[in-house]
């Protein structure tokens, strides 16, 4: 038979655990939401979702780079050589650098009149499985480092993952994945009609330094 102890003690346990579970039956429904397919160009297949009850969206895009696994990482990662990355990218600083590992940066995006520019600082994280040979980097907002300015909205709500799979010697299965709010007063709707271009041009920009004949001129 319980002692009043006994039971006093498992009541706050039994909360603990419930709490617990709904909160894992949560993160799993936000992250089991399925992928809508958007479009494909280029080898490059690309899909979005909502980032759980915002009314922004993730992105997603998809594609094999026939290229070594080290000519890519060379160029995935690496923000000393960034000019392949978005010709909006107006200016970039590095705030640490540890090659294959951690890098930390600071970026500005110049937007067309009448928004205002953009600007964000990245903690990117760098883990290479041993045995498999993936690579993943994961960035998110970097805060309290370099301070806000009035003429620029920093944006504070980002996550971006990099998943390189190598598949053979001369293939990278690559994915890339991603969430921003803009900020400022970028209607949701505008932001999720233009979202699919982020990771398009990303991964264009590698298989254009990796395998240009593969992309279309037009």
């Amino acid at each position: 038979m319980l002692q009043k102890s006994d039971t006093r003690m498992r009541k706050p346990l039994l909360l603990l655990f419930i709490t617990f579970y709904i909160q894992l039956f949560v993160i799993e429904d936000i992250y089991s939401q399925a992928w809508d397919f958007v479009k494909e160009k280029d080898g490059i297949k690309i899909y979005t979702r909502k980032e759980g009850n915002a009314s922004l969206k993730q992105f997603k895009g998809v594609a094999d780079i026939y290229a070594p696994m080290e000519k890519v990482c060379e160029l995935v990662g690496n923000v000393k050589n960034t000019d392949w990355w978005d010709k909006n990218l107006e200016e970039i600083n590095v705030l640490l650098y540890e090659k294959d590992k951690h890098i930390q940066y600071y970026l500005v995006y110049g937007v067309p009149w009448p928004l205002t520019d953009r600007d964000l600082c990245v903690d990117a994280k760098i883990t290479t499985d041993p045995g498999t040979g993936v690579r993943i980097i994961y960035s998110t907002p970097l805060f309290n480092v370099v301070p806000e300015r009035s003429d620029r909205v920093r944006i504070k709500e980002y996550w971006q993952r990099w998943t390189l799979q190598p598949v053979t010697s001369g293939c990278v299965h690559v994915i890339l994945e991603g969430y921003v709010d803009p900020g400022g007063n970028v209607p949701d709707w505008l932001y999720n009609m233009v979202i699919t271009d982020t990771p398009l041009k990303v991964i264009r920009g590698i298989k254009g330094r990796l395998e240009p004949k593969s992309i279309k001129t037009n």
